[in-house]
């Protein structure tokens, strides 16, 4: 099953989001890396780099973001994981909220990694260059 890690600048928020995206998918691995290490607004390329290998399988991950650092962030976190692992995780522009449950939801009924790319690909905001 495809996992979902949610980065955002505030640990309230990811947590929340996958609050709500377990209510719908219970059995999906989530983990949020919200705020800096010491609590404060922001984001921690380290806790970035716990939740992912939190929810990592064979079947990847998923990683949400909210804002431009956040995606920085999660960039440079990868760099921290091994070849085999950052192979298998896809950070995805989309709306961490509906992009959040829906991943979740297309995960718990057993879509791939790249199943999920596209079924979230009309969400897009336009926060990655690609």
């Amino acid at each position: 099953m495809v996992g979902l890690a949610i980065v955002s600048h505030s640990e309230k928020l990811a947590l929340g989001v996958i609050e709500l995206a377990g209510q719908m998918a219970w059995d999906v691995p989530m983990a949020a890396a919200g705020g800096t290490k010491d609590g404060r607004l922001g984001t921690d390329p380290d806790k970035i780099t716990t939740a992912i290998n939190e929810v990592f399988s064979e079947d990847g991950v998923i990683v949400l973001f909210d804002l431009g650092s956040s995606y920085m962030n999660t960039e440079m976190s990868l760099e921290f994981l091994d070849d085999e692992i950052r192979e298998k995780v896809i950070i995805i522009d989309a709306p961490i909220v509906e992009g959040g449950v829906a991943a979740a939801i297309q995960s718990s009924i057993g879509k791939t990694l790249s199943e999920i790319k596209e079924g979230l690909k009309d969400l897009k905001l336009g926060k990655i260059s690609e």
